[in-house]
């Protein structure tokens, strides 16, 4: 195992039992995701971005909130820059914006939002606005980010059994390898 993925293992030890005003915790959130991910049949590096696309939640020590870092997303691509390619970070960098884009182009979509998403969503800018939403769509990985985002929403399930870290520990020391 790669000591990059102890680092981040050791990260989720850490404070992987926090909450962000969802129901679970920020592990269980992670592994539902990259769940999700994984049954999606997406790629790896997509799964990985799953997996720790709210580790900025967890290396940032002052938090904005109950709710959290209402930043997350960038300073968790930031970290994870040193150790991973775009395939990995620009899904995460891109994954809080992509929750402001779907409310923007989805009618549906911000009712079912969790009271907290509801919450980060005004602290990060709310909806785009037609102008945002059509710049978002320009950025490279654009449609990974709403991906990343759509199985984010459904990584909230209380008492959901799936894999622990360890199924995703290989797959993360080959993408930080590569």
């Amino acid at each position: 195992m790669s000591a990059v993925v102890e680092e981040i293992e050791e990260i989720f030890q850490k404070h992987g039992q926090e909450h962000y005003g969802e129901g679970v915790s920020q592990i269980e959130h992670a592994l539902q995701c990259a769940f999700e991910a994984k049954e999606a049949g997406a790629a790896e590096a997509l799964i990985a971005a799953a997996l720790l696309h709210d580790i900025g939640h967890l290396i940032e020590l002052e938090k904005d909130d109950e709710f959290g870092v209402h930043r997350h997303n960038r300073s968790g691509a930031a970290y994870l820059a040193r150790h991973f390619g775009p395939e990995v970070t620009e899904p995460v960098r891109l994954h809080v914006d992509a929750k402001r884009y779907l409310c923007a182009v989805e009618g549906d979509y911000f009712g079912r939002l969790s009271q907290a998403s509801v919450h980060s969503l005004e602290m990060q800018g709310g909806p785009m606005s037609e102008d945002e939403a059509a710049a978002f769509r320009e950025q490279p990985g654009w449609e990974d980010a709403v991906a990343l985002r759509r199985w984010d929403d459904l990584g909230k399930v209380v008492g959901r059994e799936v894999p622990g870290f360890a199924a995703y520990r290989s797959l993360l020391s080959g993408l930080a390898a590569a």
